[in-house]
């Protein structure tokens, strides 16, 4: 959902514990799996959405149903399964050729625009800042008043910064629960904070 088109390369380890023969094996078992997981995920959303317009009270669920479409259009590509001997590292640089392809990859050469990263490093600032507490929340519209006090964020806009920390919640940085309606104006400038707050709840 949050790179169109997206394309998986399958890793494989721990070749040096197989024959060949299994290895080939492996191989071929794990590809079918994910070929039927993406199946059965398309039959789902299909199912989902039939049931939706289907129901007697289809206007109720117009925006349920227009979230299920769009995910059901969502492509995703997975190339065949690289198997590795990650104890060859001679084998492992062979491989992360993959990786550097771009026709394989053809977003590996998108470059961030200069906003991310003034964005990130901002965020980054304001995170070890005294201001801020040792939890990290902030409410997104006050993370955005700070931000625009920033040099070049002055015409920073709440739709640019919702892209932005989208991204940064995919690489980690930030958690942002945009999907949960509770928690959607609520930025979590450190994730450290989130996961030790679990480990005491489990």
């Amino acid at each position: 959902m949050r790179v169109p088109n997206s394309v998986v390369l399958p890793v494989g380890t721990h070749v040096d514990c197989c024959q060949e023969q299994e290895v080939a094996e492996k191989r071929h078992d794990i590809m079918a799996r994910m070929t039927a997981m993406l199946a059965e995920r398309k039959s789902n959303l299909g199912h989902f959405i039939n049931n939706l317009e289907g129901s007697e009270e289809p206007k109720f669920y117009v925006d349920q149903c227009e979230r299920l479409k769009e995910m059901e259009s969502c492509t995703l590509t997975i190339l065949n399964l690289v198997a590795v001997d990650c104890t060859d590292h001679c084998d492992i640089r062979k491989h992360l050729r993959h990786v550097r392809n771009e026709e394989l990859f053809p977003e590996v050469v998108r470059v961030l625009p200069p906003v991310y990263r003034q964005v990130e490093a901002a965020i980054v600032d304001i995170a070890g800042g005294e201001e801020v507490a040792d939890h990290g929340m902030m409410d997104l519209q006050y993370l955005l008043s700070k931000l625009s006090q920033c040099k070049n964020l002055a015409s920073l806009s709440r739709e640019l910064l919702q892209d932005i920390l989208r991204y940064l919640h995919h690489i980690g940085l930030i958690v942002w629960y945009e999907e949960i309606k509770h928690l959607e104006s609520t930025v979590f400038l450190q994730p450290a904070f989130l996961i030790t707050m679990f480990k005491v709840k489990v």
